[in-house]
């Protein structure tokens, strides 16, 4: 039986995750609250952000950031996409 939830970022219902993404509460309040798509739309967003900014992703200091942006991502917000990205074919 598959999981579905009230998906926080596309405010419909949508199949959710397998598994929380991480330990802890806020693995849990994604588990419940995010859906798949979104998930898989933040890692990609995830990507952009580590390359455009050039973060080192085990840095205590790019974590804290990209732990703000997936908030804002997936819980509402704008992301801090540099004005210079262009994705590809765009």
């Amino acid at each position: 039986m598959t999981n579905t939830v009230l998906c926080s970022r596309y405010g419909v219902e949508l199949e959710g995750l397998e598994r929380p993404p991480f330990p802890g509460n806020e693995g849990q309040r994604i588990y419940e609250r995010v859906s798949r798509k979104a998930w898989d739309d933040w890692i990609r967003m995830q990507t952009v952000l580590i390359n455009e900014h050039r973060l080192t992703p085990f840095e205590p200091d790019a974590r804290k950031f990209l732990a703000g942006e997936r908030e804002k991502f997936l819980f509402g917000g704008e992301v801090a996409v540099p004005a210079t990205y262009k994705p590809v074919g765009g």
